[in-house]
């Protein structure tokens, strides 16, 4: 069984994909910007959707077992670590960060996540 979680963002329907699907036992989250001025403030605003998108899936951070940094500028990763550091605290997944363009200049950092999905989901 699939199930598609959106989270009513503009660019779902326009581009043609869900905030999160749940399948094969995991919760695959997209890549998720977010808004702010920098690096780490548009960290803590894309954790916040996709925290919001693993509860929607009956999931939590304590769940992701894998998580993906995109950041156009690598130098600007070490302000999102005490983010990162408190959102998964105890339960740290497996990570990897990329230096790459994103689809707008103005995000500076996109994360996507792999978290363990629920026996209910």
């Amino acid at each position: 069984m699939i199930k598609r979680i959106s989270s009513g963002g503009e660019f779902e329907a326009k581009i043609g994909y869900c905030r999160a699907v749940v399948a094969g036992g995991f919760v695959h989250v997209a890549g998720t910007v977010g808004q702010g001025d920098d690096a780490a403030a548009q960290c803590r605003s894309a954790l916040d959707t996709i925290g919001a998108a693993l509860e929607k899936a009956g999931a939590s951070f304590a769940d992701v077992v894998r998580v993906n940094y995109y950041l156009p500028d690598a130098a600007e990763f070490e302000s999102c670590w005490p983010v990162l550091a408190e959102t998964f605290g105890a339960n740290p997944p497996a990570a990897t960060m990329i230096e790459c363009n994103l689809i707008d200049p103005k995000f500076r950092i996109e994360i996507e996540v792999t978290a363990l999905a629920s026996a209910e989901s």
